[in-house]
């Protein structure tokens, strides 16, 4: 599960990174939060959308949805072709400990070839976004059993290309490369530390 990332990137490392035109107004922030305003990237360019998708069935917005199974839940299977990049600097995970949770921020491990500044695979409908989730890969499975989908970034243009089947990329929605990610343990502030959604 992803609830909370952050993009501290500047809008023109975001725009020079992910080719977008413009470089003004992209928001960036230490904490991302569900409901907040993020930026994503469709076939059509950049947007401001809020992260969470809205369900009548549910009072919670949707944040994540599951890669296996996107294409048997009614919820997704009508947006499959609303695919969309997250881009972010890192996320951050809580791994349990008993009753304690403790904070992790998690990011591409110095000297890797994955760039500081990456992207999630994400679903859009309307002004709403949700991110994809995987299974983790072995460096940080044991903090939690899911992780965002980070996609290749040979592969997001194809992700996001409307013209191409969700068959033709779902081969996209797999663990990054093992051992490219680092958690680093952030120091618990005092008092419970609340997970929106979790």
């Amino acid at each position: 599960m992803c609830s909370r990332f952050e993009l501290t990137a500047t809008p023109d490392e975001i725009a020079r990174r992910f080719g977008l035109p413009v470089a003004g107004n992209l928001p960036n922030s230490p904490e991302l939060r569900p409901t907040d305003l993020a930026l994503v990237i469709t076939a059509t360019g950049p947007h401001l959308m809020n992260w969470g998708l809205a369900v009548d069935w549910d009072t919670k917005p949707l944040i994540n949805a599951r890669s296996e199974t996107l294409d048997q839940k009614k919820t997704f299977r009508s947006l499959l072709a609303n695919r969309c990049l997250v881009p972010a600097t890192a996320y951050f995970e809580w791994r349990k400990d008993g009753a304690a949770k403790h904070k992790n921020r998690i990011a591409p491990a110095d000297g890797q070839p994955m760039e500081p500044l990456f992207a999630f695979a994400g679903l859009y409908e309307g002004e709403r976004f949700t991110i994809i989730t995987c299974p983790p890969t072995p460096s940080i499975a044991h903090i939690h059993n899911r992780m965002p989908v980070i996609v290749d970034g040979k592969a997001e243009a194809q992700w996001i290309n409307s013209d191409m089947s969700f068959e033709a990329v779902s081969g996209t929605l797999i663990p990054y490369k093992a051992d490219t990610l680092i958690a680093k343990e952030e120091t618990p502030p005092p008092g419970p530390q609340p997970d929106l959604f979790d």
